[in-house]
């Protein structure tokens, strides 16, 4: 009985390997696609998705058992946090760009 829950873990862990793998492609093609004055609202959505990936980290970091799930949970805390934190300094330093500086001469 032991072996059939090794197999059928396996199997899992593959089957999530195929998605991450499909979903990376997929991605990486949407991505490249976008036109370039699309790309800053886009990053300012993404940020908005990624601050609810990392209330999700919290929760599944908040019930996670044995060292090594809370050493992953904690670090995919981290991680995003990171990620949303960076996308809003790059995407203020774009809208920058936008903005009229002042003339110098009075």
């Amino acid at each position: 009985m032991n072996e059939a829950v090794q197999t059928l873990s396996t199997e899992a862990l593959l089957q999530a390997l195929f998605v991450f793998v499909l979903a990376a492609f997929v991605g990486y093609e949407v991505v490249s696609k976008v036109p370039t004055m699309l790309h800053t609202p886009l990053m300012s959505g993404a940020n908005a998705v990624h601050g609810v990936i990392v209330v999700g980290a919290m929760l599944v970091a908040a019930s996670a058992e044995g060292p090594l799930r809370i050493v992953l949970a904690l670090l995919g805390v981290i991680l995003g946090t990171i990620n949303v934190v960076g996308g809003f300094v790059v995407t203020d330093r774009m809208l920058e760009m936008f903005k009229r500086r002042p003339d110098a001469k009075p």
